[in-house]
């Protein structure tokens, strides 16, 4: 795809996988605009990415999770440059937990930005787009919209629920002339991962150390995977192999996967209790 002259809204764009897409895109000309909601990080931003080419960029201050501030940010982008030829959902959190700790109000956050914020720049931004009949728009999701991952359910479910979005969009927007893309990412090494990691409980740790095949990948890689699929203009992007070995082992055994994330679990609370017993025995 030619990025030339193109415009592209990316949310959550000043920090990890939507850092790595704004320094990519920027690279291949294109003009972006980026939501977040720090305007220190947008700053930050925009100044990087005039370094790497010298495009106009606009970021923008905004809080996904608000609709009255989606709606006036899009149509402030849309003032300056027009509908976007893309955009790219890429604003999210996590937040993972034992669902009988998990106070309620996390579970409404997930939601809000997970989910609720990639509707409302799409809802924000769709009407010009079909009546201009093009554009694309890429929604990052999670393995953990694939499969429902232990301590995952208030995450799990957010994700889930853009995956329903982003299969129906798809259909509803293909006689439009607009694409649409949903990407699969396992953990990313960002600052995201970094918050995540302080509330995964010992159960998820272990496990994810069963399964090297998904330990974390650099964001840059995301990134890149990511463009190489719009490029190609595939349905679903996954970043990394094995996250595309594992998602293609579920579609195999369907329910069969079961009895495989409970014999993980198994393993990973045997584990558990085998490493307590060596340290009460020292």
């Amino acid at each position: 795809m030619d990025y030339k002259d193109k415009s592209v809204l990316i949310t959550g764009g000043t920090s990890g996988i939507g850092l790595e897409l704004a320094r990519l895109l920027a690279a291949r000309g294109a003009r972006l605009f980026l939501f977040a909601r720090s305007q220190d990080n947008l700053n930050k931003t925009i100044n990087e990415l005039k370094t790497i080419q010298a495009v106009e960029y606009d970021g923008i201050p905004t809080d996904v999770s608000d609709a009255n501030q989606v709606a006036q940010s899009v149509e402030q982008v849309i003032e300056i440059a027009g509908v976007p030829d893309m955009l790219i959902n890429c604003a999210g959190a996590a937040h993972p937990g034992y669902v009988q700790d998990l106070d309620l109000e996390i579970f409404r956050w997930m939601m809000d930005v997970n989910y609720f914020g990639a509707v409302y720049v799409t809802k924000a931004i769709l009407p010009g787009m079909i009546e201009r009949k093009s554009g694309y728009i890429v929604n990052i999701a999670s393995l953990a919209a694939v499969v429902g991952m232990y301590s995952y359910t208030a995450y799990g479910a957010s994700k889930f629920a853009l995956r329903g979005f982003s299969d129906a969009l798809r259909m509803e927007m293909k006689p439009h002339g607009i694409q649409v893309s949903i990407v699969y990412p396992a953990d990313t090494d960002t600052p995201q991962l970094t918050y995540e990691n302080q509330y995964k409980p010992a159960e998820l740790k272990q496990i994810l150390k069963i399964l090297p095949a998904l330990d974390p990948i650099p964001p840059e890689q995301v990134a890149r995977a990511i463009v190489g699929g719009i490029d190609r203009q595939k349905n679903v992007i996954i970043p990394d192999l094995g996250t595309s070995l594992f998602i293609k082992l579920i579609n195999v055994l369907g329910n069969g996967i079961y009895p495989v994330l409970d014999w993980l679990l198994a393993r990973a609370q045997g584990q558990i209790q085998s490493q307590d017993g060596s340290e009460k025995e020292n």
